[in-house]
């Protein structure tokens, strides 16, 4: 079983920095934990217990959704979190993850929220010798002259091992024989191995010598691999091409365009003829990849661009380059060429937002962490140094973490769901190139509702006026109130404070709590009841609930739904009949009597004309229209009968008339028997008067003291409000108990009159689409509506 090792970093004189930090930027990481696994181990294999390392409640992992950020699609690594275990979740290739011989961390984020807490572990892949030394190819053939000296070199094929470490290639061997030996050359990246004639050839003793090299890698249990290598002894070419330098460095940059020319070789060759003649070629001991990219003229030795050149993916490029002459065996000379890659700007940054939730509460405080960010960029040095900020102006900013190009994204100002209810925020992250790169990442945060707007009414108070005889059960106004948040907290109800002096009056309202329609359950009388108020309280559906009142003012308007009451004459019957006696000599405007009544309506609706309706003569009586009073037209003479009887008609000025009638006999008799029957009527006469004289009186003072109410009531409303143009009118003083200032409807014009004794006819109500609308002269724009539901 391969061991595990664990360790975490410890750096106490760094504390106090990382706290401060933890401070600054909200409840994140400050410590860094560090595993060891070797590769190939198998699925479900436990790294370690990351969360009791971390200091983690091991039973709130769930709840605070314990997980690893990756921004790959296929995680190597997750946590388990029911017990916090670290685990191998997809098979592990230290060669595929990390190339050359260098440590392979793999730096992983392990995120918690409530609170939010972000946590960086890194894991160290170890490496396994699981891969033997290759060669490029099989075999390999030298044909070598047989007056060659001992001491000369031959390059072999270098082999591959992808392992890394002591599991790489440690050294060469070669099948046992007296003319040859292996000698290493350390370069850099690897050993490149040189088969050594130690002792001369013979082609008249053998013309072939056949070889095995081994490759052998520095694992337990070791692995290798061998190249079959031929030995062709041939007749002389004594000189071989010898370049100018035996290493070359070039610096090219990235990006450069593919055919560019990068360098040109040069190697001189003593010999002549085709001895001399020189041809250049890559070694064959190069990357595959290698070929790919770079490509060498065999006869001109310039050196070209095949492929794309990246400095992201490879920075160095070192290529063994060998010259042979035609000679028979050809000779061939070697020098190694070191490319050097130039970074170029050619990498915009990338922008990862782990988004814990796009939806924002209003009421958030300023510092609420949303969610979090980082940015990254291939290139190095300044072309990888990174600007990030907000570039439109939006309530929320990033705050830098610990760590570089690391952010929190918060709330920097108070958020008003009414005002805004969705922001787009654009992240800008610019790099330090020339010319600079830039990303743009732009996200959606929504602002959910909190109930923080109180239910709103257009007008406090509201006023309304209703014609008195409503039809009792219906609707006969409404109100309305707004609230902008949503939902339920938008949800209004409506209901009536029932309480105070008038809840005799509240018992007979009622209000539907849903569309605020107030019906009256009985049907109101203006002679008994003038004005009245109560109060509408709407309440929205929030938790906790929010609420507001509005009070309602309710004028009474007159109809005319009461007739004339006859006073005088009456008989002893209750019929409206007298008889009057009157000398026969008395001169014309002789008061003859009378008529007197009264109407309950007040306004044009109790104001009473009178006229006479039957007379059998009229040359002979008078009727005064305002005043009842009948007097002589003329003296009479003695063919005038003795016996005239009248029919007064006593109507109000209502739009529907209503009207009593009277009848009063006139005799006329000789002067003494007047004067004797005026001393017999006098006494009954008294007593009648004085009968009527108290009805009168009682009937007067009762108006007058529903008046004084409706005085006070109206100053008192007054006091607490702006003047109202018509309520104005109904507060008159000069109220007399029969004729004031009213509002009357009058049905062949179906229009409502302002009337009294010194207003403009023209002062008018205009009926709205139920006839129930005031709308009063030019002299002001609010219309004031009684609508029934």
């Amino acid at each position: 079983m391969r061991t595990e090792t664990k360790t975490r970093t410890r750096d106490y004189p760094w504390l106090g920095f990382y706290l401060a930090l933890l401070l600054f930027f909200g409840k994140q990481a400050w410590a860094q934990i560090r595993y060891s696994i070797p590769e190939e181990v198998k699925d479900g294999t436990i790294v370690g217990n990351v969360a009791k390392d971390l200091g983690l409640d091991i039973t709130s992992l769930i709840d605070r959704r314990f997980r690893v950020v990756s921004g790959s699609k296929d995680a190597i690594f997750d946590v388990n979190q029911n017990n916090g275990a670290l685990y191998v979740h997809n098979e592990i290739d230290r060669e595929e993850l990390c190339q050359g011989s260098g440590a392979c961390l793999i730096e992983l984020k392990i995120l918690v929220e409530n609170p939010l807490e972000i946590h960086y572990v890194v894991v160290e892949i170890t490496d396994v010798n699981d891969h033997s030394p290759t060669f490029p190819e099989n075999e390999q053939t030298f044909e070598i002259a047989e007056h060659t000296l001992p001491g000369r070199r031959f390059q072999l094929h270098t082999a591959r091992d992808p392992d890394a470490g002591i599991n790489s290639i440690r050294t060469y061997t070669l099948t046992s024989n007296e003319h040859f030996e292996v000698n290493i050359r350390q370069s850099d990246a690897n050993k490149v191995p040189f088969l050594v004639l130690k002792k001369s050839l013979d082609r008249e003793q053998k013309d072939k010598h056949t070889l095995l090299v081994t490759a052998v890698d520095g694992g337990k249990p070791q692995r290798s691999g061998t190249l079959n290598v031929s030995i062709i002894v041939l007749d002389s070419n004594d000189n071989r091409p010898i370049f100018s330098q035996e290493i070359y460095q070039i610096a090219i940059q990235e990006n450069i365009p593919v055919g560019t020319s990068i360098f040109r070789m040069n190697a001189t060759d003593l010999d002549e003829d085709i001895y001399g003649e020189v041809e250049y070629s890559l070694g064959k001991t190069l990357l595959r990849k290698v070929y790919d990219i770079f490509e060498l003229d065999k006869l001109t030795g310039e050196m070209r661009v095949k492929g794309v050149v990246d400095y992201e993916e490879n920075d160095v490029y070192e290529l063994d380059v060998e010259a042979s002459d035609k000679g028979s065996p050809p000779l061939t000379g070697e020098c190694r060429v070191i490319i050097n890659i130039k970074d170029v700007n050619d990498n915009p940054p990338e922008i990862e937002v782990t988004s814990l939730s796009n939806t924002v509460p209003e009421d958030s405080k300023p510092g609420t962490v949303i969610s979090l960010l980082s940015v990254t960029d291939k290139d190095s040095g300044v072309n990888g140094k990174i600007i990030s900020h907000i570039t439109n102006d939006v309530p929320f900013e990033l705050k830098p973490s610990y760590k570089e190009n690391t952010y929190s994204f918060v709330t920097k100002g108070f958020l008003d769901r009414e005002l805004v209810p969705n922001y787009e925020i654009i992240i800008k992250a610019t790099d330090c190139g020339e010319p600079p790169l830039s990303t743009v990442k732009t996200f959606a945060i929504q602002i959910s509702d909190v109930n923080d707007n109180i239910p709103h009414f257009e007008q406090n108070p509201l006023e309304f006026y209703l014609v008195e005889n409503n039809v009792a059960g219906k609707s006969i106004f409404s109100v309305s109130a707004t609230d902008k948040d949503l939902n339920d907290n938008a949800a209004i109800s409506y209901h009536i404070v029932r309480e105070g002096s008038q809840n005799d009056i509240m018992s007979f309202l009622n209000i539907n709590s849903e569309n605020g329609h107030i019906s009256a359950l009985k049907s109101f009388d203006f002679e008994t009841l003038k004005t009245f108020q109560f109060q509408v309280v709407a309440t929205d559906s929030g938790t906790p609930s929010l609420s507001s009142n509005v009070t309602v003012n309710v004028f009474i308007l007159d109809q005319n739904d009461n007739a004339p009451v006859i006073l005088y004459p009456v008989s002893s019957n209750g019929s409206a009949e007298g008889v009057e006696e009157i000398p026969r000599n008395v001169n014309a405007r002789h008061l003859v009597t009378k008529v007197r009544a009264y109407d309950a309506d007040i306004g044009y609706n109790g104001w009473l004309l009178f006229s006479l309706q039957q007379v059998t003569d009229h040359s002979l009586f008078g009727l005064d229209r305002y005043t009842g009073q009948i007097r002589t037209l003329r003296s009479f003479t003695e063919t005038d009968e003795a016996d005239h009887k009248l029919v007064i008609l006593v109507k109000d000025n209502g739009n529907v008339s209503l009207s009593a009638t009277a009848t009063v006999i006139v005799k006329l008799v000789e002067p003494k028997e007047a004067f004797a029957a005026s001393n017999v009527k006098s006494s009954a006469k008294v007593d009648e008067e004085d009968n009527v004289t108290f009805y009168l009186m009682i009937t007067l003072g009762s108006v007058s003291v529903l008046f004084v109410i409706s005085i006070i009531v109206l100053i008192a409303m007054q006091c607490s409000k702006s003047t109202d143009y018509t309520s104005k009118y109904l507060q008159e003083t000069n109220y007399d108990g029969t004729l004031c200032h009213s509002i009357q409807y009058r049905s062949g014009d179906k229009r409502y009159m302002l009337v009294g004794p010194r207003m403009s006819i023209g002062s008018t109500i205009v009926p709205g689409s139920h006839a129930n609308t005031l709308v009063l002269p030019d002299r002001r724009s609010a219309t004031a509506e009684v609508r029934p539901a």
